[in-house]
């Protein structure tokens, strides 16, 4: 079955986790971090090309033999992570994630992100130093998206849940002071286009 061999999918139902909502489309209609505005948040990626950003790469369910294509590209300081969903063998999934990045995020609560997307459900996930069976462990949990609207979603980092290849454990506990990889996924299991902006990403 699709969940039980999809290697990097972890789907939580969650309730809404919208915090606010916001304009049009465009990166001048993107309001500024509120880490800027009023110190209850700090930044952790905003995508603007700066030498400490992570590059972000992709990976697919053709790691599985599926036919989902997708991938990441930053234009104009939005992170534009699109594709196409195909659940033909056993896939059905499509996800970006950071590269060769390292951070300690064990003083942060939840994260905060920026997104405009296509009514259609993601999930942000973290992996950090936990292995099992040799593979790294992946925390996750999933958001909804509002079509054509920005709109700041929150995800309280103590509701990450571990999983392996798409099987879900019982642990090991998150360990945000070890933290390796961000990542973004989409596994809705609905085929077809999908589209997701994300303006940034901050640290509650």
């Amino acid at each position: 079955m699709f969940m039980t061999h999809l290697v990097w999918l972890r789907i939580v139902l969650v309730g809404s986790l919208f915090v606010g909502l916001g304009g049009a489309s465009g990166r001048g209609d993107v309001p500024t971090s509120q880490a800027d505005n009023d110190g209850t948040m700090r930044a952790l990626f905003d995508f603007s090309g700066s030498g400490t950003e992570p590059a972000w790469a992709a990976v697919n369910d053709g790691v599985m033999g599926g036919r989902s294509a997708g991938g990441g590209r930053i234009t104009d300081g939005i992170l534009h992570f699109s594709g196409n969903l195909s659940l033909e063998n056993n896939g059905g999934f499509s996800s970006v994630r950071t590269l060769r990045w390292r951070a300690d995020l064990s003083d942060a609560k939840a994260m905060v992100l920026r997104v405009k997307g296509d009514g259609r459900t993601y999930q942000l996930r973290i992996s950090t130093d936990a292995r099992f069976r040799g593979s790294p462990v992946s925390y996750g949990m999933d958001f909804p998206t509002s079509a054509d609207e920005w709109v700041e979603v929150r995800v309280p980092l103590d509701q990450l849940r571990p999983s392996w290849r798409g099987r879900q454990l019982d642990g090991p506990p998150l360990d945000l002071s070890k933290v390796e990889e961000i990542g973004l996924l989409i596994g809705d299991q609905r085929e077809g286009p999908f589209a997701l902006k994300v303006a940034w990403m901050n640290l509650e």
